[in-house]
């Protein structure tokens, strides 16, 4: 399958949030119905908008996946459960340091394993860990970059 990253437009917001909420339904088994709810409402008011955005299309142009990124920093990668393990993430990535170079960083959430697991494959290390998520919530975050 061919996968194409494009800048993200704004007619396709909605689409990126029912991306992001049947990936985070499908990865983040640790959240509460409360905090989906709580992060979904959030999505919903504009929070991808706050970083760089570019989204991977197939070749008939359905959208894949999105990366959300500020600087070096991947602030939000997620890729519709029905193409997990097919390299839309990896292609996204990809993309990210060819417009902005290596070393890329990103903040996982520890319970998600398939992320960390995700990240690693793709060459990226723990470098630190917090306690809690970036909205203060108790879900500890795995800091990851790549090597330089």
């Amino acid at each position: 399958m061919t996968i194409t990253v494009t800048a993200f437009q704004e007619q396709d917001y909605p689409k990126l949030v029912e991306i992001w909420y049947k990936a985070v339904r499908a990865t983040h088994h640790f959240l509460t119905e409360a905090d989906f709810d709580y992060y979904h409402q959030f999505v919903e008011e504009g929070a991808l908008r706050t970083s760089e955005l570019w989204v991977a299309v197939d070749g008939i142009g359905a959208l894949l996946g999105f990366i959300g990124v500020e600087g070096q920093k991947i602030d939000t990668l997620f890729v519709d459960p029905q193409h997990f393990g097919r390299g839309t993430g990896r292609r996204l990535i990809a993309h990210i340091e060819a417009l902005k170079g290596k070393p890329l960083q990103v903040d996982v959430n520890e319970q998600n394993e398939a992320a960390c697991r995700f990240y690693l494959r793709c060459g990226f290390k723990p470098v630190g860990r917090s306690e809690s998520d970036d909205s203060g919530r108790p879900y500890p975050l795995i800091h990851m970059a790549q090597p330089e």
